[in-house]
This record gives structure tokens, C-alpha cells and sequence, in this order.
């Protein structure tokens, strides 16, 4: 039997509809103590060092810690996606971590990652990497820092920002990605205070790779949604939701005219949205069933900085109903502290309303590794 669709929502919501978490991964058991959950987790997550450090060693001894993060990252990136791809269809997205090579674009240091041997390592190992997650169908995303700056009127951070973006990219292309339109999603703010027109300058600079990655989401301070639209047709679009709330105090709808053209910009790949909330010890004893109102929040007092900050788990059912109206056109990226713990939740929750059985899915699978985990 043919599918035809009448409308790229159509095709959308025939998709697999996917919610994901960011950069870490955080075992069920969080109770217990801390030297265990660390020895567990460790496998799965990325470690770092410091300039500060480094600096202070010999540089053989600074070589060989950062020669050993690499290893470590590099598999923890393999076990994280392994991780994912052993949980549901609907649950195989995951943000990797940004330090994943540290010290990457650092004056002092970047001649370390130019080493032939250290390039030949990241090219090989990074393919396995971008292997397992294409086996696996596991929807793979990056997000530079705040100090990634491509829109900023200094044009010494900005070219300090395309280094580092292009950073990201070199991760990107050793995992076998930015060879099509966004078969990768590597996200920024636009920030900075030439706006939209900087971010269309900085995307001429950009490698090919780069510019097929790239995304722009809109802020809760300066840039909103309104801005972003600007470049509708220059890069990949991300609608923050909440971001949204928080700058406009509206309760934005997926059938909004905005949010058709952020998805035209995707150019027939599944979008991608963010989603958090503001946290529980902000909001506390708010009921649970009622969406807040931003314009009564404040004149209650309530900051919005402290409204923006991120929660543990997504725990506004009214909020979630409606974040989860956007799982029909695309996937959601679930940013709060508590990482996968949170996504899952989230998922169960909306299996759980729509009266779907789901397994027990929070326990790791055991499976085939070059390293085994074990939880």
C-alpha cells in the first residue's frame, strides 16, 4: 500500500516521534553513594582538565593526560550511544558533549590535536562512533558553548567562535556526518550584537560540513523567535519553547504560522525542538495540573532568571501535554538536570497517557561491547 501525504506535517507525524537528553548519563539508582554512582557512570560520560593544569605540568606528562581523555572520551561517546540504542525507537536521541577534546582550539594547546598520530587515532575511533549510532538509529546532536559568538560586533571572538564551531565540525566529519543537510545537528544561540546579519556573515566562513550542521535556536533575552525567522532560509531553525515562554510569556502552538516556517526551514528533515521547564524548587507547590503564567509569576515577584534556569525532571503535567503536541512534527530534546532519568519519565508519561504498555526501559541492557559496561 502507497503512503501519500498531503502536507509535510503529514509526513512528520508518520515519523518516528523522538525525545532525547543531553551530554550525560545518569544511572536509575541515584541514591546510591557517590564513589559508586561515579564508578558506574564513568564509562558513559566525557572527563576534562584545565589549561590552568596542563600548564603546570611538563609537557610529556600534559601530553599523556591528554592523550588518555581522548581514549576515555572517545569510548565513553561509543558507550553512551550503545546505552541509547538499546532503549526504545522513540528514545534514541542523545546531545553528545562539547569536551570531548579538550583544550581543542587553546593556543597554548590546540598543536596537540594536530599531531599525525593523535589525528589518525580521532579519525579512526570516531568512525566507530558514527557507525554505531547510524546502526543503531540513534539521532546524534552537538551544542557549542556560550562563548561560541558568531554574531558578535569583536571580530576576534568571532573568528575565535568559528574555530571553535569548527571544532564541533571536525568531531563531526571523523563520526561520518555533515555530508547532507542536517544528518547531524550541531546548535548555537545566536548571541551577539550584530544579530541575524552577523550569524549570515559567519555562515559564509563556515566549511561545508559546518553549514550543513549548523542550527540557530532562538534565546530568552535579546534574539527570540522573531529573529531566528530571519534566517529561515539560510540554516536549519530549533524552537526553544521554553526560551519562548520566558521572553514572550506565550504558550506558542505547533499549528502557529511561526513554527511552520521554523519547520520549512529543516527542508524535509524531522526538526528539532528544546523543552524544559522552570525548576521545582522555584516553583514549589505549584499545581502540577495548571500551566504557569509568566505575567502573573511576576507580578508575584518571581525572577525571570531564576524562571529560565532548568529542573530536575519535567514534572508540569498541563506544560508537558502541551510540549509533547510538538512530538507530532519533531522529536524533542529534553534539557534539565537529571538527563536521561528525565527523558525517560517524560516518555513513559506520554505512553501512560495514551494508554500504551511500556517495558521496563530505565536498566542497561547487556550487550556485545568492546568494553563492557557493567551497572
Amino acid at each position: 500500500m502507497d503512503l501519500k501525504f498531503t502536507t509535510a506535517g503529514d509526513f512528520m507525524k508518520a515519523q518516528t516521534k523522538r525525545i532525547g537528553f543531553a551530554c550525560k548519563y545518569m544511572h536509575p539508582d541515584q541514591t546510591q553513594k557517590k564513589k559508586l554512582l561515579e564508578e558506574i557512570q564513568r564509562p558513559l560520560n566525557t572527563r576534562s582538565t584545565t589549561v590552568q593544569w596542563l600548564n603546570r605540568q611538563t609537557r610529556d606528562v600534559a601530553e599523556e593526560r591528554l592523550w588518555d581523555i581522548m581514549v576515555h572520551n572517545i569510548q565513553s561517546y561509543y558507550n553512551l550511544i550503545e546505552y541509547v540504542g538499546s532503549l526504545p525507537n522513540e528514545l534514541r536521541m542523545v546531545r553528545l558533549g562539547s569536551d570531548v577534546l579538550p583544550v581543542y582550539t587553546q593556543s597554548d594547546w590546540c598543536y596537540f590535536w594536530k599531531r599525525p598520530d593523535v589525528v589518525e587515532y580521532c579519525e579512526k575511533h570516531f568512525n566507530r562512533v558514527g557507525a554505531l549510532a547510524r546502526q543503531n538509529d540513534v539521532r546524534l546532536s552537538m551544542h557549542p558553548g556560550q562563548f561560541t559568538v558568531l554574531a558578535s560586533d569583536n571580530d576576534d571572538i568571532v573568528n575565535r567562535s568559528i574555530e571553535e564551531f569548527e571544532y564541533h565540525t571536525d568531531v563531526v566529519r571523523w563520526m561520518g556526518y555533515g555530508k547532507t543537510f542536517q544528518d547531524f545537528k550541531c546548535n548555537v544561540h545566536i548571541s551577539g550584537r550584530r544579530g541575524p546579519q552577523g550569524i549570515k556573515d559567519a555562515l559564509k566562513r563556515l566549511s561545508p560540513e559546518a553549514r550543513n550542521t549548523i542550527t540557530i535556536e532562538n534565546d530568552e533575552n535579546k534574539w527570540g523567535l522573531e529573529h531566528s525567522l530571519e534566517l529561515v532560509d539560510h540554516c536549519a531553525l530549533v524552537l526553544d519553547i521554553h526560551h519562548h515562554w520566558c521572553r514572550e510569556g506565550e504558550y506558542i502552538q505547533p499549528t502557529d504560522d511561526r513554527f511552520a516556517r521554523v519547520i520549512d526551514s529543516w527542508r524535509g528533515v524531522r526538526p528539532v525542538i528544546h523543552y524544559s521547564v522552570s525548576r521545582e524548587d522555584c516553583l514549589v507547590d505549584f499545581p502540577k495540573g495548571k500551566r504557569p503564567n509568566m505575567a502573573n509569576l511576576l507580578e508575584q515577584g518571581y525572577k525571570k532568571a531564576k524562571l529560565r534556569a532548568h529542573s530536575d525532571y519535567m514534572w508540569n503535567r498541563a506544560v508537558n501535554d502541551w510540549a509533547l503536541e510538538f512530538n507530532d512534527y519533531a522529536d524533542i530534546m529534553v534539557e534539565s538536570k537529571c538527563k536521561n532519568l528525565a527523558s525517560i519519565a517524560l516518555h513513559k508519561y506520554n505512553m501512560e497517557r495514551k494508554h500504551y504498555e511500556l517495558p521496563n526501559i530505565n536498566v542497561r541492557q547487556k550487550q556485545a561491547s568492546p568494553d563492557p559496561i557493567k551497572i
